[in-house]
């Protein structure tokens, strides 16, 4: 037999360890390559979509390369950890030092070039129907499978590379360990395995610190704060569960009418002992599992606002311009002509709003006239207003200003005509887009509407008087084609008056909602696949340590069952043994994440006023459920082993 030989054969008999671990590499490279597929194709870069699309490939693949590489290296560290006996009778037996590099060596490759082929096959295999989904999503015509060297190319340089870097680290690290050592396996680890005082509160403080931060955050306008909060999260997890946790448990073993009982014995001394010897792998557990959770959560936020967006934004086309625009004519023409050819019913309303200056705030107050308004109202049959001279009702700009104007009383005077009015309610529904319609908008009568002859007088406020055209159209999705022209136009306009006004601006609803739908369900398929691999990893690591301590806790129950621990006794032991190990570093991720998501939630509540406490509630669950089932198909696994 030659030494390849004796390395594929290693490789084959410790199948069961290297299981989870080419699994995990093998979907990392499909998920890769299809990626790269999309990124090197032909027709991903038409329009502004495309752009979008290349720049999210390519920070997925970015992505996706460095936690590959950390995911590979801390999974090598285990197999060789779990196999260090078998290392130890090699070297008894005369195996030099360098052939045993050479044969983790080959190993590492034969596994990493498997699991290459494997993945680059999978992904050219799904890669036609992946192309159907972004084709969709993308708005394009075609995007049709394609045959390229590039794309193969870079998926077997960069997992060749990282596997071969892999490979020279962990003999690195291996070659340090002494004959006695390996023979020893994972015992020696545990001598001298203590905690710190001091450092157990740091890392309670540090946590608690990065919860206050948030908070701060969420409830402040001091954004910068937000710089920190990685670090002290960070820090925070590794000292809470190299110290904080062992500190916590001795105390708790220190309670005798605690301590002494049944289970809690022997759960509590084992639980002391996997906390000193897996504090490296709960640590990386918690933050990849914070990643995924923080993937979900941003397409959660994204899903909400696509959602909201048609409450957000009641009207299909919105134009507004100055009293002296040379387009308004013609561009108002055409778009009735656009939506006249195209087939789309829509209902027309023209507003002429003045800004006056209010006595009560000294700020400007833009004013509408009440039959304007009740045209619109009509269209969309909400109730219509009926206003008598100095009566005034707010105009809601988002679903916050509905609660904070409602009781609301000013006594206020135009004080640029002199008209007296009294606003004492806000409309009950949103009416404009929030961009259309300032914080300081009215309705008077037509009365007093009429006696609006002067506008605003302060130089600095732009538009005193400006016309506001609006198109209610309930198929507004089917509108993003429509005025493409102007606003062509109106982008030239901005550059020739070198960042000023424009003499008008549009607004297509539908136009806005597909980008912002596109780039949403892109960023899902991006998001929903890295969160898988990094999932996948994080059962993976609880996974490759149960496998390297495995035949010591055989042994350690082999004991107790000659004690007379019977079966049912067996599976509650089991239970206390894994339940931490699966269960508390995604309550930590969990935390953290939902303190995250408050901090979030505060920002696109001042934003765009949207709310992501429902989706990021089912991302929970859904997550919490995959963790059930994955950690009872380990249970069931782990207990058959014991029992063998």
């Amino acid at each position: 037999m030659t030494f390849r030989q004796f390395a594929y054969r290693n490789v084959v008999r410790n199948s069961r360890i290297y299981g989870a671990f080419f699994m995990a590499s093998f979907f990392s490279v499909a998920v890769f390559f299809i990626y790269s597929m999309l990124m090197f194709h032909p027709d991903i870069e038409r329009g502004i979509l495309g752009e979008v699309s290349l720049v999210g490939m390519i920070g997925a693949e970015i992505v996706l390369v460095l936690f590959t590489l950390f995911f590979l290296y801390y999974s090598m560290s285990a197999f060789l950890e779990a196999r260090s006996h078998e290392f130890a009778i090699l070297l008894h037996l005369g195996m030099e030092r360098r052939q045993m590099n050479r044969l983790v060596f080959l190993e590492t490759m034969i596994i990493g070039s498997g699991s290459i082929i494997v993945g680059i096959i999978f992904g050219f295999s799904f890669s036609k129907f992946f192309f159907m989904i972004v084709r969709e999503i993308l708005h394009l015509d075609q995007l049709p499978l394609y045959v390229s060297w590039q794309p193969f190319l870079l998926t077997i340089g960069v997992f060749t590379s990282a596997f071969v870097v892999i490979s020279f680290i962990s003999v690195y690290f291996t070659r340090e360990r002494k004959l006695r050592d390996l023979i020893k396996g994972n015992d020696y680890l545990n001598k001298g395995s203590t905690y710190s005082k001091i450092r157990a509160i740091y890392g309670i403080a540090l946590i608690l610190s990065t919860y206050i931060l948030a908070f701060i955050v969420a409830n402040t306008s001091l954004i910068g704060l937000t710089l920190l909060i990685p670090f002290s999260a960070t820090f925070g997890t590794y000292y809470f569960f190299s110290d904080s946790l062992p500190c916590f448990l001795d105390v708790a073993r220190g309670k005798r009418k605690f301590h002494w009982q049944r289970y809690r014995l022997l759960s509590l001394a084992e639980q002391t002992h996997i906390m000193m010897d897996n504090v490296k792998m709960f640590f990386v557990v918690t933050m990849v599992s914070t990643l995924a959770f923080l993937s979900v959560g941003v397409l959660a936020t994204m899903s909400s606002y696509t959602t909201q967006y048609d409450r957000l934004n009641p009207l299909g086309l919105v134009y507004k311009g100055d009293v002296d625009n040379p387009y308004e004519r013609n561009h108002i023409n055409s778009l009735r002509i656009q939506l006249e050819e195209k087939g789309l019913s829509y209902h027309l309303s023209r507003f002429v709003v003045v800004k006056q200056t209010s006595s009560f705030t000294h700020n400007e107050v833009e004013v509408f006239r009440e039959s304007d308004m009740n045209v619109l109202l009509s269209s969309f049959s909400y109730p219509l207003l009926d206003l008598a001279p100095g009566e005034a009702v707010f105009i809601p700009y988002s679903e916050d200003s509905l609660k904070k104007l409602k009781n609301r009383v000013v006594h206020t005077i135009l004080e640029e005509n002199s008209i007296p009015i009294t606003i004492d309610s806000v409309y009950p529904k949103i009416i404009f887009p929030g961009s259309i319609v300032s914080v300081n908008s009215i309705i008077i009568s037509d009365e007093d509407f009429a006696k609006l002859v002067k506008p605003i007088i302060n130089k600095n406020v732009e538009q005193p008087v400006y016309h506001l055209f609006t198109f209610y159209i309930p198929q507004w999705m089917e509108t993003k084609d429509i005025g493409s022209d102007i606003d062509e136009i109106a982008v030239s306009q901005y550059f020739k008056k070198k960042g000023k006004f424009s003499p008008f601006y549009f607004e297509n609803a539908g136009l806005h909602y597909s980008y912002i739908l596109a780039t949403y369900s892109l960023f899902t398929l991006v998001g929903v696949l890295v969160a898988t691999v990094f999932l996948l990893a994080a059962g993976s690591f609880i996974y490759f340590k149960l496998h390297t301590s495995l035949e010591r806790e055989k042994r350690k129950f082999d004991v107790l069952k000659r004690m007379g621990l019977t079966d049912t006794e067996l599976k509650k032991l089991v239970n206390r043994h894994l339940f931490p190990q699966f269960f508390l570093p995604w309550g930590v991720a969990m935390m953290h994440s939902a303190f995250a998501f408050l901090m979030v939630q505060s920002i696109l509540k001042d934003i765009a006023n949207i709310s992501i406490v429902k989706e990021v509630f089912f991302a929970f669950g859904f997550f919490v459920l995959i963790q059930v089932i994955y950690f009872y198909l380990i249970r069931w696994r782990y207990i058959s082993h014991i029992r063998s």
